[in-house]
């Protein structure tokens, strides 16, 4: 088994990231095998060096090795190119055609931007991968095939599953291994090395001096987001090849060469709310309606000391902390102008307490503690006939209740359900 250093050197690729290394491992570990590998990263990586490195290794490197942009061909042919068609089986088919998994039998294939296959065309290709088998257009003959597929992707998967523009079931079976190649901004120690090896080959290729870069544009080098990832790193070392006559390059030269600069440094802003901000969102509302609920049975307590204690100077103090507590309007708005929320909350400097009403003060208090408690009883009661109605389901009864699965869990704990 070769190493990581030897592959580098026999494919060309630099950099010592600990991300690609990893990457290099993973191929180079299931290359003897058989399994289909997902090659997952941002444009402009390099994922196209991962397929090669593992057909090179396989038993299978004296077969054929083809790749495929599956984002390139149209919806309308690319059945035809991946299977085949017989003759006659649409216009223009004056003959029968070998597509690529027939020609490839006995090798590999390489399908770049798996992502953009059309849903009729991920069923066929569910079907090969699972027995080897496949039809050509306009054919009703079974064929087989044994062919290693390795496939690539700039699309975030899961979101593409999720809005039904990927078979779940086909991505799983693409990704028995998924091999990662990080962006190159998260590779800044290899994006020098990367970029004087492209100076070089474009000074043999155009015949002159080799650009270099001061201690400052390598610093703004490092900075720069590089959404084009290799691909950009390339041409920009390309265009100051040809285009600058003084070789050694400063950071205010380069800057010039980077497109959008402002708009291309890091950046931790989002825009966008996820599931989780609504959810915090609404449990924050339910504290809020639950501290006024308890502030509501601070005043009825009060009302109910008052109306048994008179009118001391201890209650006309806590009365004081209550109404601050409930009610904080401007300072002029009570003193130039009461509005009728103030009149409302003052409460009288006399109360005259009835007997009846201080019999029935305990009835009151026990009204007060039996509301507080039947919030609860009625949170534990839905909990529980959204859990039986979703056959105890946690994800569909938090979606029926409006709260997150989190919460829901927290709130199974809690009630011990």
């Amino acid at each position: 088994m070769e190493s990581v250093q030897a592959v580098k050197q026999r494919f060309g690729i630099i950099g010592n990231d600990a991300k690609l290394n990893r990457a290099l491992e993973k191929a180079i570990r299931v290359s003897p095998t058989d399994i289909t590998v997902l090659v997952v990263g941002e444009s402009g990586v390099g994922k196209e060096s991962i397929p090669k490195i593992i057909h090179s290794l396989s038993h299978r490197k004296h077969g054929k090795y083809i790749a495929v942009n599956c984002g390139a061909i149209p919806e309308g042919t690319i059945d035809s190119e991946l299977f085949g068609h017989e003759k006659g089986a649409f216009t223009g088919a004056t003959q029968t055609r070998s597509g690529y998994f027939e020609v490839a039998d006995g090798g590999t294939i390489f399908l770049d931007e798996v992502g953009e296959l059309p849903l009729t065309t991920q069923v066929r290709l569910l079907r090969v991968i699972e027995n080897g088998e496949f039809i050509k257009v306009g054919s009703s003959k079974v064929q087989k095939t044994d062919v290693r597929i390795v496939a690539a992707t700039n699309v975030n998967m899961f979101e593409a599953i999720k809005k039904g523009k990927f078979r779940e079931d086909l991505y799983y079976r693409l990704s028995t291994v998924e091999i990662l190649l990080p962006p190159l901004r998260e590779r800044k120690e290899d994006i020098h090395l990367i970029f004087r090896k492209f100076a070089s080959d474009f000074a043999l290729k155009y015949k002159m001096p080799t650009i270099r870069l001061d201690e400052s544009a390598v610093q703004l080098l490092q900075k720069y987001r590089w959404n084009g990832n290799i691909r950009q790193l390339r041409n920009i070392a390309e265009q100051i090849s040809v285009l600058e006559q003084n070789r050694n390059i400063d950071a205010a030269l380069l800057q010039g060469y980077l497109p959008n600069i402002g708009n291309n440094l890091p950046s931790v802003i989002s825009h966008t709310k996820s599931d989780s901000d609504f959810s915090n969102e609404r449990e924050i509302l339910y504290k809020v309606l639950f501290d006024m609920k308890a502030d509501l049975n601070d005043l009825k307590k009060l009302t109910m000391e008052l109306m048994r204690n008179g009118n001391s100077e201890a209650v006309q103090q806590k009365n004081q902390e209550l109404i601050q507590k409930i009610y904080k309007p401007e300072p002029e708005t009570i003193a130039d102008k009461p509005t009728e929320e103030t009149a409302v909350l003052q409460i009288p400097q006399e109360v005259s307490v009835t007997p009846e009403v201080t019999e029935n003060y305990d009835y009151i208090e026990d009204i007060t503690e039996e509301e507080t408690l039947s919030i609860h009883e009625k949170e534990l009661e839905l909990i529980k006939k959204s859990l039986e109605k979703n056959k105890g389901k946690r994800k569909l009864a938090a979606e029926e209740l409006g709260i997150s699965e989190r919460t829901l869990y927290r709130k199974i704990k809690q009630y011990d359900l």
